[in-house]
């Protein structure tokens, strides 16, 4: 309480009503509803793990800068800004604050084909919109090297973690995928655009069928066919995380209108696909393991997502041949 007191002091927004009430949702940081004598906001405390890493703060800057300018085309919720800075620091934390919103995410049984198409189109907007104003330099090719998935084998027997046997059984593949997926990321880094990077569901707020994107930390340079793919598979999947073609292709469907024709080589764009999902895999694996945590409740999510991210890599690998095939 008496941080959300400093913070409304800090950034003159009146004086709290009550206390904070945790929001759930996000698996990276933590966030807040906060009620004062100004109105309501949501407050998003920074996980400091991440914050810690040298190219972080930049990176939240730049984050807000593009949501900043996308607004001006896209629905999108940016962090307020106090003093021309939207990321605040207040001792060794840091915090973005929002508006309070009165909207919803949806769960994957709640969204339709309007939906996906809806998504689909926004998305080509955003791939649409000119950045270069913002200055934001592409980054320099560093080929991601494989993760040692034998040592978090070790790591998890060691500590007897409930996702064991599901990374053993997997290990031989997650190697092949692993390089598959490198492979695939290089050879499509010529082709770049700026796109808000992680357009989940949860990420998305609705009011009927009128969407809001938030969440923009990991906004930044991808490959467009790349991120058209990974938010289709976002907005397809059902609840058992199967992919369902009449979503899939209105979700497609929606970002040709917008767009027009999709051009690419898809059997290596889908290859590429499961990088992220890798790349979660290794973080949740650092936090069940207590590598990269700071407290219980972190080291309880990094458990359940690893199992849960192992699920979901052994589904769209297996689904791979198919989307292929309704990419055609």
């Amino acid at each position: 309480m008496s941080e959300f007191h400093k913070l409304c002091h800090a950034l003159k927004l009146g004086e709290l009503r009550s206390a904070p009430v945790p929001v759930t949702g996000g698996l990276l940081h933590k966030m807040y509803a906060m009620q004062t004598t100004t109105g309501k906001y949501a407050v998003k405390v920074l996980n400091p793990q991440i914050m810690a890493r040298s190219a972080a703060r930049e990176n939240y800057m730049a984050s807000e800068r593009i949501a900043n300018y996308a607004v001006k085309i896209i629905p999108a919720l940016p962090a307020k800004k106090f003093g021309g800075k939207s990321l605040q620091r207040l001792g060794e934390h840091f915090y973005l604050v929002f508006d309070w919103v009165e909207m919803i995410s949806l769960k994957h049984d709640e969204i339709d084909m309007a939906h996906c198409e809806k998504m689909g189109d926004i998305l080509a907007k955003l791939h649409r919109i000119d950045f270069s104003i913002l200055g934001i330099e592409v980054p320099l090719l560093s080929k991601p090297a494989p993760t040692d998935w034998g040592f978090y084998l070790e790591k998890g027997q060691e500590s007897n973690a409930e996702w064991t046997d599901q990374l053993l059984e997997s290990i031989e593949h997650l190697h092949i995928w692993n390089a598959a997926a490198i492979e695939s990321v290089n050879s499509l880094s010529s082709e770049q655009v700026i796109t808000h990077g992680d357009l989940d569901p949860k990420n998305v707020l609705w009011s009927d069928h009128e969407p809001l994107l938030i969440d923009w930390e990991s906004s930044g340079y991808k490959n467009p066919a790349l991120d058209v793919l990974e938010t289709a598979v976002y907005w397809s999947e059902n609840g058992l995380g199967e992919i369902q073609r009449e979503k899939f292709a209105a979700f497609i469907q929606g970002y040709k209108t917008g767009q027009g024709r999709i051009r690419s080589d898809w059997s290596l764009v889908l290859a590429g696909g499961l990088l992220s999902k890798l790349e979660w895999l290794e973080y949740s694996l650092k936090r069940s393991l207590w590598i990269e945590c700071t407290d219980e409740e972190e080291q309880k999510t990094g458990t359940e997502q690893a199992s849960r991210t192992l699920d979901a890599i052994q589904q769209y690998a297996e689904s791979i041949p198919q989307m292929e095939e309704w990419l055609k």
